[in-house]
């Protein structure tokens, strides 16, 4: 049994609507589903009436209900006490960072804050969108950085977690050139002769900026996917290859722009095949008699006086 499973379990019994708790584990439907599942199975038991709408608990599941929200709770004070007795790790500031952050935005935002906050000392944990937010609401990390749109939010309670935007990030296609610097594939392709795409694995957050930009494109794209990974570091390796068309950020190909070994595959008005994100710090607002890391609480300040911003 997962503790992850208890977590879904609660959201469940709280929002009584698998699809809204689903949005709010950052899972697919079915995946939120299957796990509601996995922990019937491990139970022996219903937990869920699905006869109902809105969806409510069995006997059995009220009574986990309860035992949940005291596990839990008791798992995360057990684990805050832990923590506790790591006083070297104190001047540590432990980042939770989406992959194609990690490898982008993060070591040149770090060397920028050596330069302008000081010296810091910080452990990165490299993870995908749904692990890294819930890394943050488990406590497991000081800041939790991440991408944001309008479109696809974090489902972050306001009351619970602050926000400071660190700067901007640009979504938008390139591929490889070809001898003569020009570039191998051309959007939007045609009807015929769709171009190779390489596309973000489902439930990938670059995934669903992609699909908004081709969606919002004005234009039929035609395009055929024959590759997809996580990771934009993956897809840009493969565009390099001259395997196909990338949605990539800007971040992680400007290198290879400025050398000419990709190049953009948008044509005419290359504008609207790109999109603008914000990169964002979140932290849990201290409550209470909570005192954060010394340097924790000193760099969020620094970040929310505007002084960071890329």
């Amino acid at each position: 049994m997962e503790t992850k499973w208890l977590e879904d379990f609660v959201s469940l019994a709280e929002t009584r609507s698998f699809s809204r708790s689903a949005q709010l584990r950052h899972v697919t439907q079915p995946a939120f589903s299957r796990r509601i599942q996995a922990l019937e199975a491990w139970a022996g038991t219903d937990l869920v009436d699905r006869s109902s709408y809105p969806t409510r608990l069995t006997p059995a599941g009220q009574t986990l209900y309860a035992q949940s929200l005291e596990m839990l709770q008791a798992l995360q004070s057990t684990r805050a006490m832990l923590r506790g007795y790591s006083s070297a790790a104190q001047d540590v500031i432990e980042f939770a960072v989406p992959h194609t952050l990690a490898f982008t935005f993060f070591p040149a935002w770090v060397s920028s804050l050596r330069e302008k906050f000081g010296p810091i000392k910080s452990r990165l944990i490299a993870l995908n969108v749904h692990d890294a937010v819930m890394r943050l609401m488990e406590g497991g990390c000081d800041l939790l950085i991440a991408y944001h749109h309008a479109s696809q939010p974090l489902q972050l309670d306001a009351d619970r977690y602050e926000m400071v935007v660190l700067g901007e990030e640009v979504l938008a296609p390139y591929c490889k050139a070809d001898s003569s610097g020009q570039p191998l594939f051309k959007l939007p392709g045609r009807a015929g002769q769709p171009l190779p795409y390489l596309g973000y694995a489902p439930g990938a957050y670059l995934g669903r900026v992609a699909d908004l930009i081709l969606k919002q494109a004005g234009t039929a794209i035609h395009l055929d996917r024959v590759y997809e990974t996580d990771m934009a570091e993956g897809l840009k390796v493969m565009a390099l290859e001259g395997h196909g068309v990338a949605f990539l950020p800007y971040s992680a190909v400007k290198k290879e722009l400025r050398s000419r070994r990709l190049v953009s595959a948008a044509s005419g008005e290359p504008h609207r095949l790109e999109l603008t994100m914000e990169v964002r710090a979140y932290r849990e607002k201290p409550l209470g008699r909570e005192v954060p890391k010394g340097t924790a609480q000193a760099l969020w300040t620094y970040l929310v006086s505007g002084s960071a911003k890329a």
